[in-house]
């Protein structure tokens, strides 16, 4: 049976990944690496685009 995802479109700057972690090549005391947490600029982190805002025009 097929899953069924939301109808929404995906961000075209992450592809639908929105959160990335970058590690700075250093350690911490217990051994860990350090990382950055980086959310996308365009979908804020969703993941998806932002429904566009309806603007009237006309009389």
């Amino acid at each position: 049976m097929p899953q069924h995802a939301p109808n929404l479109p995906l961000c075209r700057d992450c592809d639908g990944f929105p959160v990335v972690a970058i590690t700075t090549g250093t350690r911490h005391t217990d051994g860990s690496r350090a990382l950055l947490r980086v959310l996308c600029r365009a979908c804020q982190g969703t993941g998806h685009n932002r429904p566009a805002a309806l603007a009237r025009t006309g009389r």
